[in-house]
C-alpha cells in the first residue's frame, strides 16, 4: 500500500507526533490559554458573529483551542480531529477549562458513524482541507450535519501560498490539485526547531475546486474575503509588518494569504452520507 492510499494512518501519526511540542510551543501559547486568552483570530471572529446558545461542529480541531475558545463564546461545541492523543489532550484542556466542549476522534470522512445532531454553524480554519483528498465529499459531509440555513464559516490559507517551496524562492507546486504531495519533515510550523520528524500525505486545492464543491452540496455562498496577510507566524521569511499580520518579506502585500469563505445551507435536508 503506497503513502497516498495510506494517507490517513500516516498522517494521524504526523498529528500525535506533534502535540507534545504544540502543547509546549510559544506559537499556541497554552498558559495564557488557559489563563482566558481567546485562540480566535479576527478574521474568524467578526465572520461568526453572536454564538450565544448556537451549536457549533467544528471539524479538524487538533487538540481543541479554537473549540474551547467557541464555547467560551457561549456556543455549544463539538469538535472532530483525527489524532487520538490531540482530542485526549482536547478532552482533558476542556475539562480544566470547565467548558462542556465534547470532542469525537475520527477521520471526518467517517463523521456520519459516530454523530447524528445537526447544528447551526459548521466551522474549520487553517490548514485544513489540505489533508484531504476529495472536497466533493468535505462539502457534502458538512452540507449534512448543517440544519436547513445554517452557517459555515470557513477561513483558510490560500491556495497561492501553497505553490511555493518552503523558503518562497520558486513555484514548486500545482496550484490545481495533482498527485497527493508526500513529505518528510523536521520540526513542526509551531516550533521549527523541534527534534521531532513526521512524514505527512497532503493535496493542494484550488479555490474554484472550494467553492465549486459546496454549491454542488447545497451550499449558497454569502461572502468570499481575501487577505494579504497571515494572522499566524507559521511560514518561512515571514515579517510582521503590523501587529498580528504577518507576510511573506519579499512578496509584501502582492499575494493573497489567507481567504474566508461564509456560506449558508439551503432550506432542504440533505442526503444522507
Amino acid at each position: 500500500m503506497n503513502e497516498e492510499e495510506n494517507y490517513i494512518e500516516i498522517n494521524r501519526q504526523s498529528w500525535n507526533n506533534r502535540v507534545d511540542t504544540h502543547l509546549r510551543s510559544e506559537f499556541y501559547d497554552q498558559k495564557g490559554f488557559m489563563s482566558g486568552k481567546t485562540s480566535l483570530k479576527e478574521i474568524e471572529l467578526n465572520l461568526l458573529g453572536d454564538l450565544k446558545g448556537k451549536t457549533v461542529l467544528h471539524l479538524q480541531c487538533h487538540f481543541g483551542q479554537d473549540s474551547i475558545s467557541l464555547s467560551r463564546l457561549g456556543a455549544k461545541v463539538t469538535g472532530v480531529d483525527l489524532s487520538d492523543k490531540a482530542i485526549e489532550s482536547a478532552k482533558q484542556i476542556a475539562k480544566e477549562c470547565g467548558t462542556d466542549t465534547k470532542f469525537i476522534c475520527c477521520d471526518i470522512y467517517d463523521l456520519g458513524e459516530h454523530l447524528q445532531e445537526k447544528f447551526d454553524l459548521v466551522f474549520t480554519s487553517y490548514g485544513t482541507i489540505g489533508w484531504l483528498p476529495d472536497l466533493d465529499r468535505w462539502a457534502k459531509l458538512i452540507s449534512h450535519f448543517l440544519k436547513p440555513n445554517g452557517q459555515f464559516v470557513f477561513v483558510e490559507f490560500h491556495p497561492v501560498v501553497w505553490m511555493y517551496d518552503d523558503n518562497f524562492e520558486k513555484v514548486a507546486y500545482n496550484y490545481f490539485k495533482s498527485d497527493a504531495i508526500v513529505e518528510t519533515e523536521s520540526g513542526t510550523y509551531a516550533d521549527k526547531k523541534a527534534e521531532i520528524k513526521q512524514t505527512s500525505v497532503s493535496w493542494n486545492h484550488s479555490m474554484s475546486e472550494v467553492v465549486n464543491s459546496l454549491v454542488k452540496n447545497g451550499m449558497e455562498l454569502n461572502s468570499l474575503d481575501e487577505f494579504d496577510h497571515s494572522p499566524y507566524n507559521c511560514f518561512n521569511k515571514t515579517v510582521e509588518s503590523e501587529p498580528g499580520k504577518f507576510r511573506i518579506e519579499s512578496f509584501e502585500n502582492k499575494i493573497p494569504m489567507v481567504y474566508a469563505v461564509v456560506a449558508k445551507k439551503q432550506d432542504v435536508e440533505s442526503d444522507e452520507l
